[in-house]
């Protein structure tokens, strides 16, 4: 899960998006293509040295975005290790954090509006064929909008469940989650619909 927000101001804000983006796909593209452990253990390295470099308090707060992946590296090093591949997990369980701690650090460290230009401008190829993007543009913005907005109000329903009950709660949340998320789905969608829809407001 990425987030988008950051304790602190640093200095991989100034970083224009665009050149972040582009530093995602080609580091992810080349951990894909070489397999070497080593190399992987050098990116994720590299990746914790550019977190640290913005200050403990940023570095910290990254780390803790990323503790959700815990049970898949678990996972995956419990597999690799009983079918006798536990360096190939291993490299497979760096390039996932590596991967994951980029993306991570770019959106942590850029502007809604500037992501959102940037799917735009992604999009401008296929807008010149006539095609109109518009109706994707406005999802994927909702979607990068509303994931945090859905994290907060999850972490919220844990700390009521939480606050009446001694029994573990992660799983009998999901229902009363699901519910929210539709409810915030329908009013979008009213609100979009009075302003037009998405064909409106690509005019604006």
């Amino acid at each position: 899960m990425l987030y988008f927000d950051s304790p602190v101001v640093t200095h991989w804000h100034k970083v224009p998006v665009m050149w972040k983006f582009l530093t995602v796909c080609i580091c992810s593209v080349t951990l894909f293509l070489l397999d070497a452990v080593q190399l992987q253990l050098v990116a994720f390295l590299t990746c914790c040295l550019l977190y640290l470099s913005a200050g403990p308090t940023f570095f910290y707060a990254g780390v803790k975005r990323l503790l959700f992946l815990w049970p898949i590296i678990l996972i995956i090093l419990i597999w690799h290790g009983l079918t006798g591949t536990a360096l190939q997990g291993l490299g497979m369980t760096l390039r996932l954090v590596s991967i994951i701690a980029l993306s991570n650090l770019m959106t942590m460290t850029s502007r809604l509006t500037d992501l959102l230009e940037l799917v735009r401008r992604v999009f401008k190829p296929i807008r010149k064929l006539g095609i109109n993007t518009r109706p994707i543009e406005i999802a994927v913005a909702l979607v990068v909008r509303y994931t945090p907005v859905l994290i907060v109000k999850g972490g919220m329903l844990l700390e009521a469940w939480r606050a009446r009950s001694v029994k573990r709660s992660h799983w009998r949340v999901a229902f009363p989650l699901c519910l929210v998320a539709i409810d915030d789905a329908e009013r979008v969608a009213e609100a979009l619909k009075a302003r037009g829809g998405s064909h409106k407001l690509s005019d604006n």
